[in-house]
């Protein structure tokens, strides 16, 4: 048996046994990622998508996901390969690619205007052994590494990745803890103190999925927007208020179709507030 320090539960996990994600696992007493390489998806997404609104604007990027994640959330939209039975069929089913050449097809891909890898779709930082193998060959290669994440996981055990990659847009989901605590099973601080590190090394998107009856309040988006405009970089200089939040529309999906979706004039309204404290402020799914 050994210890995960990924993220806060600190599962330990008996040898062959798979930790709460469902991905890292105990071989000869040592956690390792249980999908290394084996990816689900990859695609050549436009930038923009990821959502990234302010990194290399009108370029297209390598888009990969694996399978697994550390959260719960109920209205996950990925979940065939996040979190639900489908999700456990996925080991078997998807496609190795070493870090090697997921980087020969980085590079064939600039053809078509293609300046990296972003690894997203599921949880990147519960396989960061990969995307660290695979971002030490694109930097050699001139090509970015973008990370599309939860945000759940402790700094000291993935620091490493913060030489390498280049920009994320992270999820903060919510600015309470009992919402992370009770309905995605996760933990807010811990997304909090992983964005507070990210802004001092690279490019940073914050994305809050706005879900009625949850996380839909004037002073919610308020107070989470004045946390981000907080935020400084390495030098303890203030930059929060460029860092981009994007507000999303929910729709049912997956666990959660007791309610409808999200008010269009709801997002507005809440993008009038976060802007009261940041410069740049997107809507999405509107």
């Amino acid at each position: 048996m050994a210890e995960c320090n990924v993220c806060f539960r600190h599962c330990h996990i008996e040898e062959g046994m798979y930790g709460f994600c469902g991905v890292r696992t105990c071989r000869d007493g040592i956690i390792v990622p249980g999908n290394y390489g084996k990816i689900t998806s990859i695609a050549l997404d436009p930038i923009e998508k990821k959502p990234l609104r302010r990194f290399y604007p009108g370029s297209m990027i390598v888009s990969v996901g694996s399978y697994g994640c550390n959260l719960r959330c109920p209205f996950c939209q990925n979940y065939r390969i996040s979190w639900s039975e489908e999700a456990e069929q996925c080991s078997s089913q998807a496609q190795y690619i070493s870090p090697e050449e997921l980087c020969r097809i980085a590079v064939a891909e600039k053809t078509y205007g293609n300046i990296g890898v972003a690894f997203t779709y599921n949880e990147p930082l519960i396989f960061y052994e990969y995307v660290l193998d695979t971002a030490v060959l694109l930097k050699k290669e001139n090509l970015k590494t973008v990370l599309v994440t939860n945000g759940m996981a402790d700094v000291s055990a993935v620091n490493e990745l913060f030489l390498y990659v280049d920009a994320m847009n992270i999820d903060l989901k919510g600015f309470t803890d009992h919402y992370y605590e009770n309905l995605l099973k996760g933990n807010r601080q811990m997304v909090m103190d992983f964005i507070r590190e990210a802004v001092k090394h690279c490019h940073v998107e914050i994305t809050t999925l706005i879900i009625p009856g949850e996380n839909d309040t004037d002073e919610e988006i308020f107070e989470l927007s004045r946390w981000i405009s907080g935020l400084t970089d390495g030098e303890g200089n203030p930059v929060g208020r460029s860092v981009p939040l994007h507000l999303s529309r929910f729709f049912p999906k997956f666990h959660m179709t007791d309610r409808d979706a999200t008010a269009v004039d709801n997002v507005y309204r809440l993008k009038t507030v976060a802007e009261q404290n940041l410069k740049y402020v997107y809507t999405g799914n509107c």
